[in-house]
């Protein structure tokens, strides 16, 4: 087992990406700490998790207050005692062009996207300074590399996501490893909201792999990361695009 008696955050773990992720750190070892704000799903995971023989927990939380990002700390400090790793996986789509981009919907992008990261990141530096190890991984997009019409407040929140990555990376090293994965076209929930699939038509045709990603695929790479197998690997930005805009 690559995670074997670590423990890992996953924020934004109800479903998608996020959830494959919990599943498969689970199944390598490590106790998971659940995240997100829908109590069923959340305890659906768990469930999933602990009827496989794993172990998991979940907190309801806001990840981009403040205060919930703390909670969620203190809870897993009180449950399992450290925390080995850390998946700032949530985030919040916008889908308006930059002229109709409110300041509302702008601060709610970043505050889910880029701030609450660091809000999560600054209380677990320390506990992973004090062990002499620890992993960051961030969830970053294709987006983050070019820009289309329509997405302004997202867009520019992952470009600022990549930023903080390499910030973070020389910050807390070299105790602490952190790096983002920027996924292309992956079939979640998300993408389901907006119209499914068909909304990705153009990116799927776009790619060498013609195909749309599914959870899965950033679940591994989220793994190799966290685990010991990525050990000289820092500050990086791994693309699981599919190749597109190759």
């Amino acid at each position: 087992m690559k995670l074997k008696d670590k423990v890992a955050i996953v924020t934004g773990s109800t479903s998608g990406m996020g959830r494959a992720t919990a599943v498969l750190f689970a199944r390598e070892g490590a106790k998971v700490v659940v995240t997100g704000r829908n109590e069923k799903r959340a305890k659906e995971v768990v469930d999933q998790i602990k009827g496989e023989g794993f172990e998991a927990m979940y907190v309801i939380v806001d990840t981009s207050k403040v205060e919930d990002a703390k909670i969620l700390v203190d809870k897993t400090m009180e449950a399992y005692g450290t925390v080995d790793i850390l998946f700032n996986n949530a985030g919040s789509l916008s889908m308006s062009p930059l002229k109709d981009v409110s300041l509302e919907e702008w601060n709610n992008v970043f505050n889910v996207n880029v701030t609450a990261a660091l809000y999560l990141t600054q209380l677990v530096a320390p506990i992973m300074k004090a062990k002499g190890k620890g992993v960051v991984i961030n969830t970053s997009s294709v987006a983050a590399f070019n820009a289309h019409y329509g997405f302004a407040a997202y867009i520019s929140s992952k470009h600022a996501m990549n930023g903080l990555t390499k910030s973070m990376a020389w910050e807390l090293g070299p105790e602490i490893r952190v790096n983002a994965i920027a996924p292309g076209a992956i079939h979640t929930a998300m993408v389901d909201s907006i119209g499914g699939v068909d909304v990705l038509k153009g990116m799927i045709e776009g790619c060498p792999m013609k195909r749309v990603g599914q959870p899965e695929d950033i679940a591994s790479v989220a793994l190799f990361l966290a685990s010991d197998d990525s050990s000289f690997i820092d500050g990086q930005i791994i693309r699981v695009d599919g190749g597109v805009e190759v």
